[in-house]
């Protein structure tokens, strides 16, 4: 099957900078949505009319991958909102009430920086600003089910730093969710 809009693939790949350090190795193939969120735009576009058993080598400039890296997305939160356990590089989905009003409510935050009174939440993504290369290899191609473009998305959030609404989690807002 050749690879078109709204299909599934299962890839795998290794990612690296542009002075070629690894970034991230993906060595046990996953399943991605075609059409829909799991994937950037030039990885979708260049995976058009390839099949099962293709390999791809690819450039993306910061623009076509997670965008240029915007301090605007940067915030200092009181200490003692977050959990006594903080460390860097910890992530949370969305802020703890009593943080920036004007935070986004959807994004993934990782803690860039501890102080005594403050934490530096970054809501970047944490590739944000780096051009990439990205060596790709297909391994399977299937029709999408119906529950799948529905969704538009197989729920791999590598390429995304937006949080997707849960139908499970309609119960009150107690914060942020740690992720580990």
């Amino acid at each position: 099957m050749t690879i078109t809009e709204q299909c599934v693939v299962a890839l795998t790949w290794t990612l690296k900078d542009t002075l070629g350090e690894e970034l991230d190795v993906l060595d046990e193939p996953i399943e991605f949505f075609v059409g829909g969120n799991d994937l950037l735009a030039k990885i979708e576009e260049a995976l058009q009319g390839h099949e099962a058993g293709d390999t791809l080598d690819l450039h993306l400039e910061p623009q076509d991958a997670f965008g240029d890296y915007d301090d605007r997305l940067l915030f200092l939160e009181p200490r003692h909102l977050f959990p006594a356990e903080l460390e860097e590089g910890m992530g949370f989905e969305g802020l703890p009430a009593g943080c920036n009003p004007s935070a986004p409510k959807d994004r993934i935050y990782f803690v860039s920086d501890i102080y005594p009174d403050h934490v530096v939440l970054d809501a970047n993504h944490p590739l944000a600003g780096i051009a990439l290369r990205i060596a790709l290899k297909v391994h399977s191609v299937r029709e999408a089910e119906e529950s799948e473009v529905g969704a538009g998305s197989l729920g791999t959030g590598f390429f995304s730093m937006q949080i997707t609404p849960n139908a499970a989690d309609d119960g009150p807002d107690d914060g942020p969710t740690t992720l580990h």
